[in-house]
Order: structure tokens, then sequence, then C-alpha cells
């Protein structure tokens, strides 16, 4: 199989629609429809999404914001980092190294990559090379943190008073 291509989609009704076919659809895919209802967006705009289409069908999807390094409470030294999440690929596409193209587009970065492991998603993590870090309740919040660490960078040794 070839390489898997990585595009950032377009916010517009066609990829919204498409969005509809992931478990993880929710609020934030709705606040982008109220958007283009509002036409606060156009086809232009700077999607935190990202796909790979197998033929014309969005199959493998995520979202990647950076966090800035003054909000970084993972990584040492403190730095800007991805927050990886809704990583998603329709059910009949799993296993084929669609999750891992998303994964490794992600890297591609050089910048730490933080995600929150779903149920039973924790394998994949780990084979992905991340690494869960040390829970830490008010940082936290009952998500399960997991993080890919670039060259050079290594977990914050972070304490809860």
């Amino acid at each position: 199989m070839e390489k898997p291509e990585v595009k950032r989609l377009l916010i517009n009704y066609k990829t919204l629609e498409e969005f509809q076919n992931f478990r993880e659809y929710g609020a934030p895919e709705l606040s982008m429809k109220e958007d283009l209802q509002a036409n606060i967006i156009e086809n232009d705009s700077e999607s935190p999404f990202y796909g790979i289409y197998y033929g014309n069908k969005l199959i493998a999807r995520m979202s990647l914001y950076r966090v800035k390094g003054k909000f970084d409470q993972y990584f040492e030294p403190p730095q800007d980092y991805l927050e990886l999440f809704k990583l998603e690929v329709l059910e009949k596409y799993q296993n084929k190294g669609y999750g891992k193209a998303l994964v490794d587009f992600a890297k591609s970065f050089n910048l730490p990559v933080k995600t929150n492991a779903r149920q039973r998603s924790d394998e994949f993590w780990k084979k992905m090379g991340f690494e869960s870090v040390n829970y830490l309740p008010m940082r936290d919040r009952g998500e399960n943190p997991y993080v890919w660490y670039s060259e050079g960078v290594k977990e914050q040794i972070v304490t809860e008073d």
C-alpha cells in the first residue's frame, strides 16, 4: 500500500456532512456548521482538522491544535506543543495504517504531541510511541493523557500542592 496522503480539511458543508460518519461527532463540528450558516467561515479558513480520503470518501480524520508554551504543563523544557483530538478511522478502514499515517503527520511538525486516549485505545498510542504521564487530578481532570516526546524533550515534573 502506498503511503496515505494527509490533507488539511476544508471547512464546508461537504466536510461537515462527512464528519457525521464518525462516532466522535460533537460540539466542535456543530459549532463549525453554525459558523458556516452565519457565513463566518469560508472554504479557505484554517481548519484544525486533517484527514485521509480513499477515493473521494473521508475515511480517517483528526484535529490538531497548537498549544503555546506558556500553557505547557507536560513537557520539559516548556514549549509549544500539539494537542491531537478526535483521531478516528472508519471501522471498515481500520488496521490498514491510516491512523498511523495521521499520527506520523502530527509528529512531522517536530513538536511534542499530547493526546487523550479514549477507552480501549491505550495499546494504539503505545504502539505509536506515546507514553502515559503521571496523572495529576488538577491538570488532567479525568482525562487519560498520552504524550510523544520530540527530540530533547522529557516529561515536566509538576507537583500539585
